[in-house]
């Protein structure tokens, strides 16, 4: 399956202080808020969701003294998918004996400021749970953390939007379009540096070429190619980071031309 991965390198996480349990299945996944207070430029700014993500794992281990961020993933505007504790080990959040029950997957809104979910984190929360059913063992479920535990996580958009059955936004396919559309994202992000070379590579390329940007069509994502990534991220209102994930790949077919 596709999904844009930030590994736990990318976003600079703290390494855990000690071993986390391992699980091998769960009933599903329990879907969570921060809150607290989001600041909406998130939705404008990528790198504003990776120092949030990086506060809350300071505030779980300096403030609670967890061994890690409680969060299995987290979801944020940009449709990328953070990677917490991850599949096959046990989560912190879900509260005294419920974290066994299920993986936990945030997403980035609170109770102030940013409190609706755009459509790329609602898809970034899918695109997490289909990976915790891929890689981890979870179940069918899919709760609120207030489900089984006293909280108003998460919040009520979230989950006013749990009770529908966490549907897809405008009911598209949590996936993104099948190769009719366009051709499928591979799931490896392309990122300079180092120069990344791949099929990928060429058929993104020989679509922006499409769209009017100069690169060369050679199979090689370097610098130029990050320049025009750059720019057409702009161009489409998306994180700015120069990297092709899920998003940026499928705007290069779906977003319409200038």
């Amino acid at each position: 399956m596709a999904i844009d991965l930030v590994s736990r390198k990318d976003w600079g996480a703290r390494a855990p202080r000690g071993s986390y349990t391992t699980l091998t299945s769960t009933k599903g996944v329990k879907v969570h808020y921060t809150g607290g207070r989001v600041e909406p430029a998130i939705v404008d700014d990528h790198a504003k969701c990776v120092a949030v993500v990086k506060s809350i794992q300071s505030f779980h281990m300096d403030g609670n003294g967890w061994l890690d961020i409680g969060y299995s993933m987290v979801a944020c505007p940009h449709r990328k998918v953070f990677v917490g504790r991850g599949p096959g080990h046990l989560p912190a959040a879900n509260g005294p004996g419920l974290n066994s029950g299920h993986y936990a997957v945030l997403g980035l809104v609170g109770n102030s400021g940013l409190v609706q979910p755009p459509d790329g984190m609602l898809y970034g929360i899918l695109d997490a749970i289909a990976y915790l059913r891929d890689t981890g063992g979870a179940g069918t479920e899919i709760k609120g953390h207030r489900d089984g535990y006293s909280t108003d996580c998460p919040g009520a958009a979230l989950y006013a939007w749990v009770q529908k059955g966490a549907p897809s936004p405008g009911g598209e396919p949590p996936t993104g379009p099948g190769p009719e559309s366009h051709p499928v994202f591979s799931g490896r992000l392309l990122k300079y540096p180092p120069v990344l070379r791949g099929d990928d590579v060429r058929t993104w390329q020989a679509q922006m070429e499409k769209r009017g940007f100069t690169l060369d069509v050679d199979g090689a994502y370097g610098p130029g190619s990050r320049e025009v990534c750059r720019t057409f991220q702009r161009e489409q209102g998306l994180g700015v980071d120069g990297i092709v994930g899920k998003l940026t790949w499928d705007a290069a077919w779906e977003a319409p031309l200038a």
